[in-house]
């Protein structure tokens, strides 16, 4: 059934991401993986913290099913769940994310994929949705974030990718021959237009 397939599709490409976004904090230190690295502040744990937050929210609350790990308001939201405070460890945070990955995938397995929920923070007409839409909501952010994170850790220490299995070995000499091409072809290009 086109249904259970589309669920099981969003699912697995959910799982994927969520590994893909942990993947981005491997190997960094407590100060490397929370320290602001854009001018909003926007850093890697933060990044987790903030997507285990989302996932917390729309498959608990959204469903009638709260999430067992002590939340805000959501009318509280206050821009904390981006950033991780002093006493809030690395493995705390992958902790945090790792558990709700198991309530949100209860959610997901126990639900039909057209199940009502109600996001409340959602403006009318929207607020009434299904368990499809919330899925697909979440995966895009998901992979926003994820894609923030593979930046965020390129501009860190130059490793990319979205496993470990397809990451290879940094070779700075290429990678400044392919900038330099890059630079080279915006120059001409800016240079021909104005």
């Amino acid at each position: 059934m086109i249904d259970e397939r589309a669920k099981d599709t969003l699912h697995g490409r959910l799982r994927r991401d969520r590994e893909a976004l942990l993947w981005k904090l491997d190997g960094l230190s407590e100060y490397d993986a929370r320290r602001p690295l854009t001018a909003t502040g926007t850093n890697l744990l933060g990044l987790v913290k903030h997507v285990a937050t989302v996932e917390a929210r729309y498959f608990g609350e959204v469903f009638g099913r709260p999430s067992p790990e002590p939340l805000p308001r959501w009318q509280d939201a206050d821009g904390s769940d981006l950033w991780a405070a002093e006493d809030e460890t690395l493995d705390q945070v992958v902790g945090f994310y790792r558990r709700t990955w198991e309530h949100a995938d209860a959610t997901i397995d126990a639900l039909p994929i057209d199940a009502p929920g109600h996001v409340p923070w959602w403006p009318e007409p929207y607020a009434d949705t299904d368990l499809f839409a919330v899925m697909v909501h979440v995966l895009g952010e998901s992979v926003r974030h994820a894609g923030h994170a593979d930046i965020l850790r390129e501009g860190l220490d130059g490793r990319t990718g979205l496993r470990p299995e397809h990451e290879k070995r940094i070779d700075e000499e290429a990678r400044a021959a392919h900038r330099a091409k890059l630079e080279r072809a915006a120059r001409t290009a800016a240079s021909s237009t104005g």
